[in-house]
């Protein structure tokens, strides 16, 4: 099915009136749950509506859906991976520091807010860059394109966006809990 030169709203449609059932069966088998399967296939059809201008006239828009569902699940799979990772860790220095009480969990309330206001205060192109990098891991080249820059400009953002977050929690005073052994 290698129909497509520019889709336009109706094309478009069309398109996933056409694939949307295939593709969400497929990311269904590859998901534990369909409301995961759901997310998944939407995710893919709003990354392909972004593309289709890209979609040359020999493409065959079959194998185009799903490489991009394939590539949208080994990000899932890829972020989900390292959530459960972090609150694994999370959860053994908790253990390890005994970190349960009120005290930690205001420490750790401090940090988290201060993150998060650093964060919000960094310029739009560089807080998108790192949010998409470190939140959503996306590659550079996929942020450039979402951020209508190269994928060189892209890495910049990201990097001054780190050293702009480094400097501020270095600035500030963290308060450190000992590990009690």
């Amino acid at each position: 099915m290698g129909e497509t030169v520019q889709l336009d709203e109706a094309g478009f449609e069309t398109l996933v009136a056409t694939h949307h059932g295939e593709i969400y069966r497929y990311l269904r088998r590859l998901a534990w749950r369909a409301a995961e399967a759901d997310d998944l296939s939407q995710e893919t059809f709003l990354r392909a509506y972004r593309a289709r201008q890209r979609l040359t006239a020999d493409a065959n828009v079959r194998a185009w859906l799903f490489a991009i569902a394939t590539n949208v699940f080994r990000n899932h799979v890829r972020s989900e991976r390292r959530r459960r990772a972090a609150h694994e860790t999370v959860r053994a220095t908790r253990r390890e520091m005994d970190l349960d009480g009120p005290e930690a969990e205001a420490v750790a309330g401090e940090v988290r807010t201060l993150t998060e206001t650093t964060i919000r205060g960094l310029p739009l192109k560089q807080r998108l860059a790192f949010t998409l990098r470190k939140m959503h891991e996306l590659d550079y080249e996929v942020i450039g394109e979402s951020l209508d820059c190269s994928p060189e400009s892209a890495r910049a953002h990201v990097f001054q966006a780190l050293r702009k977050i480094r400097t501020s929690l270095n600035g500030h005073a963290l308060p450190l809990t000992e590990p009690t052994r």
